[in-house]
């Protein structure tokens, strides 16, 4: 990081900041493009380790790259604030941001699948216990992204 002077190191400071955003940016590589997706996600702290879940479709092109190319990149940012000034180069933003790589796989196993979509609800409605028809848990495909490297920044 360029810019020592605001980078967060703080684990709880970092988990509190993740823990309140609702949208996340993952990036894949794909034959030469870059294929970014944003999307709800949910997370845990599993033993000084990161991990992401999400929901989406069983088909499509990111259903395909997570299988193809587990390797992603990620960026959730928030706490914007736009800072003004009678210049323009002087314009500025407060934010907040945390940028990172990991593993993206399809969770298979039932007990995963439903651990993974309660996180999800959890960290986008507050509530942690839902019921699941088989149906549904058929048709949904829940990601996982364990996480190699994560680094936060705020001005």
């Amino acid at each position: 990081m360029r810019r020592k002077d605001r980078e967060i190191l703080d684990k709880n400071i970092i988990k509190d900041f993740i823990a309140k955003e609702q949208v996340m940016r993952i990036a894949f590589y794909d034959n030469g493009e870059i294929y970014i997706v944003p999307i709800n996600y949910g997370f845990m702290d599993d033993s000084e380790k990161y991990v992401f879940y999400f929901h989406g479709a069983a088909a499509g092109r990111k259903y395909e790259l997570s299988k193809k190319s587990p390797n992603i990149g990620f960026e959730i940012d928030g706490k914007y604030e736009l800072l003004e000034s009678d210049v323009a180069c002087d314009y500025s933003a407060k934010f907040q941001s945390v940028i990172g790589t990991g593993k993206i796989s399809i969770v298979v196993d039932k007990d995963e699948k439903i651990k993974g979509l309660n996180i999800l609800m959890n960290q986008i409605s507050g509530k942690d216990a839902w019921a699941y028809s088989e149906e549904m848990l058929k048709a949904v495909a829940v990601y996982r992204i364990d996480v190699e490297r994560l680094s936060c920044k705020a001005k």
